[in-house]
C-alpha cells in the first residue's frame, strides 16, 4: 500500500509536467490533408479547456507519440491509470489506443461463432447501440467521467466548446444553429463525439506507414529476424494471429473480440484506494471487463457468465511505438507488463513458469496461449517483427 501511494504521488507530479503540446486551435493550414470534420475532432481532441481542471484533454491519455495511448513513462512504469482532471481520482484501466478501432463494429453476439464483437473501451461498454458507432459513444465517455474529464455535464462541455476558437468550425461542419445547446443540450454533445470519432479515423491518426505496410506494398524488406517473427506470428506455433488478424492489404491486427488471457492483478493499480462511491469493493475489486459490463446492463447470467474478466482483442499497431529508445510503455488491459518481451514471453509460458495467478481465472484462454514451447529466439523473432508495426517507417 505504501509503495503503490508513493508511487501515486509520483505519477500525479509527471502529469502536472507532460501535457500535450498541440493547442486545441491549431492552424488549420497545417492540417490541410483534414476535411473539415476531422479538423474539427482533432482541436477538441487536443483542447484542455474541455475538463474540470482546462489542463488535461483527449491527449493527456491517448497522445500520437506512442500510438494515441499513454505519453508518460513514469506512469506507465508504476500507477498505469492516469491521474484525471482531480489529481487524486484515478479510472481503473491503461489507456487503450485511440488509433485503429474506428472499423470496430456496433457490439453484437455472433451466435456461430459464440463471441462477442465490436463496441470499444477495454470492457465494450461504448456499444454503438445508440449513435451507431462505437468510436463517438467512447469519446463521450471521459469528459463526463468523475475519474477523467470529470466536467460536470454533457451542457458544460457544449458551452466550452460554443465558446472556443473553432466553434465556427463548428457550425460549418454540422449546420447553422447546431451550437445551440440551449435547444437541444444531446444533440450538441453527440455532434461533438462524431466529431472527434471522424478525427480518429482519419488517415493522421491511422496512417498505414509502417515498415510492414511499405513491405506488404514491396518498398520495404524485412530482416531475417523480423521475417521468422512474422512466420511464427501467422503459424499454429505461435497462433497470434488467430485473433490478431494479419490478412488483407491493411490489416488492423484485431478481430475485435474479447478473451481472458489469465493477466495477474496489478498491484499497484491506484484505483484500489478510490473511495467506496466509484470503488465499493476496495483492495478486493475484480475487474470483470466484458462480463462485468453486460452484468450491469442487465443481461442474464448465462449471458454475462462466459465474458467475466474478459477484455477487447487491442490492434498491435504501433504497440511499439515511442518517442525515443527505452521509453517505458504498459501492456495488457491493466498494464501488469511493461515490455514486449514480456508479454511474449507470458503468452507463451503463463502455465508452464512462475507467473502469479490470473486476477480471474474462471474463463482463462487455455487454448491458444500458455505453453507454447517457443524457444528465447523465437520469442524475440516474435517482438522483432512487432516492432515493425510502428507507424512513420520512412523506406
Amino acid at each position: 500500500m505504501k509503495i503503490r501511494k508513493r508511487l501515486l504521488l509520483a505519477s500525479l507530479m509527471t502529469l502536472l509536467i507532460v501535457l500535450p503540446d498541440v493547442p486545441a486551435a491549431a492552424n488549420l493550414e497545417a492540417q490541410s490533408t483534414l476535411t473539415p470534420i476531422e479538423s474539427l475532432g482533432k482541436m477538441i481532441f487536443f483542447d484542455t479547456d474541455l475538463s474540470a481542471n482546462s489542463m488535461m484533454s483527449c491527449a493527456t491519455c491517448h497522445a500520437p507519440e506512442v500510438g494515441f495511448t499513454g505519453p508518460d513513462e513514469i506512469v506507465n512504469e508504476t500507477t498505469v491509470v492516469y491521474p484525471g482532471a482531480i489529481p487524486t481520482r484515478f479510472g481503473n484501466r491503461k489507456p487503450p489506443a485511440a488509433s485503429y478501432g474506428g472499423e470496430s463494429p456496433v457490439l453484437y453476439y455472433d451466435e456461430s461463432e459464440e463471441v462477442w464483437i465490436g463496441g470499444m473501451f477495454w470492457d465494450g461498454r461504448a456499444t454503438g447501440w445508440t449513435l451507431g458507432d462505437p468510436l463517438a459513444e467512447q469519446a463521450q465517455g471521459p469528459f463526463l467521467n468523475p475519474l477523467e474529464q470529470a466536467m460536470p455535464n454533457a451542457r458544460t462541455v457544449c458551452v466550452k466548446v460554443a465558446q472556443s476558437d473553432y466553434a465556427d468550425l463548428f457550425e460549418e461542419v454540422f449546420g447553422e444553429g447546431s451550437l445551440d445547446f440551449k435547444k437541444d443540450v444531446a444533440g450538441t454533445y453527440d455532434n461533438i463525439a462524431r466529431a472527434i470519432s471522424a478525427y480518429e479515423k482519419s488517415d493522421e491518426v491511422n496512417p498505414f506507414t509502417s515498415k510492414y505496410d511499405f513491405y506488404l506494398k514491396g518498398e520495404a524488406t524485412l530482416s531475417e529476424l523480423e521475417m521468422e517473427g512474422l512466420n511464427l506470428f501467422n503459424t499454429e506455433r505461435a497462433m497470434c494471429s488467430d485473433c490478431h488478424i494479419s490478412d488483407g492489404e491493411k490489416p488492423l491486427f484485431t478481430d475485435f473480440t474479447y478473451d481472458n488471457l489469465g493477466i495477474p492483478r496489478y498491484e499497484d493499480n491506484p484505483f484500489y484506494d478510490m473511495p467506496k462511491k466509484w470503488n465499493s469493493d476496495g483492495e478486493e475489486w475484480v475487474d470483470m471487463g466484458l462480463g462485468g459490463f453486460l452484468m450491469a446492463a442487465g443481461f442474464d447470467e448465462e449471458v454475462y457468465e462466459p465474458e467475466l474478466g474478459k477484455f477487447k482483442v487491442p490492434t498491435l499497431r504501433n504497440v511499439d511505438l515511442r518517442p525515443y529508445d527505452g521509453f517505458v510503455k504498459a501492456f495488457g488491459h491493466n498494464g501488469y507488463f511493461k515490455s514486449l518481451e514480456e508479454i511474449v514471453e507470458f503468452y507463451n509460458s503463463r502455465d508452464v513458469s512462475d507467473w502469479p495467478e490470473p486476477e480471474y481465472a474462471g474463463t482463462v484462454n487455455t487454448d491458444e496461449l500458455g505453453d507454447l514451447g517457443l524457444t528465447p529466439d523465437e520469442v524475440n523473432a516474435i517482438v522483432a517483427f512487432l516492432k515493425t508495426l510502428s507507424d512513420g517507417y520512412e523506406p
